[in-house]
């Protein structure tokens, strides 16, 4: 089985909790108004992978660097559920935590008759839901962009952070590539990265 990826990034502290390998899937059908990574909605981009050859890379990242879990974001995991939710239980067998983003509520996703997206929640331990409304831009809590979007922990692994979210803070990460091109990630408003680049 395959993915269509658009960026894997082997080890990042602005993902979610602790040190993570992150995953942005290639392809979105919600198209939030104002999302922060238009580039990652067409499903004709990024690249295709197989899912042993991501599973090897994520492991290799737990042994170099020492991850505690992934996060699946994107574009919209759950267009690829099937292949994430099979990625997701074999990582899940390692030891390793799933964290999951979603412009979809949980209520959808739940009251849906789709296994492929129960599959998918059954090995998240926490997912982040709801689609990104511009309106309701609020960067106060970490790793959302809305005050729409909220946190369903549904494992006990993160529960200890229900009451700390408000002391966790947004970072952002900037890598010089090897073939010189500045990457970015990780939560601040569109204004504040231009503002940032632009004095670099």
């Amino acid at each position: 089985m395959e993915l269509r990826i658009h960026r894997f990034l082997e080890s990042t502290k602005a993902e979610g909790p602790g040190l993570r390998a992150c995953l942005w899937v290639q392809g979105c059908s919600i198209h939030c108004k104002g999302c922060g990574v238009p580039w990652t909605w067409s499903t004709q981009a990024g690249k295709v992978v197989e899912i042993q050859k991501i599973y090897e890379q994520i492991m290799k990242s737990k042994e170099e660097h020492g991850i505690e879990g992934v996060t699946f974001l994107g574009g919209e995991p759950f267009d690829q559920s099937d292949g994430l939710s099979l990625l997701g239980g074999k990582l899940k067998e390692e030891g390793l935590s799933i964290m999951t983003f979603s412009g979809y509520t949980y209520e959808l996703l739940t009251t849906s008759n789709r296994e492929d997206w129960k599959s998918l929640l059954e090995v998240t331990d926490l997912l982040i839901d709801g689609p990104f409304i511009q309106e309701q831009l609020d960067l106060s809590r970490p790793w959302v962009g809305s005050a729409n979007q909220q946190y369903r922990f549904l494992t006990n692994r993160y529960a200890h952070l229900q009451d700390r979210l408000y002391d966790i803070p947004n970072r952002l990460e900037i890598r010089l590539e090897k073939n010189g091109t500045v990457a970015v990630n990780g939560m601040v408003t569109q204004n504040t990265l231009r503002d940032l680049l632009e004095g670099l």
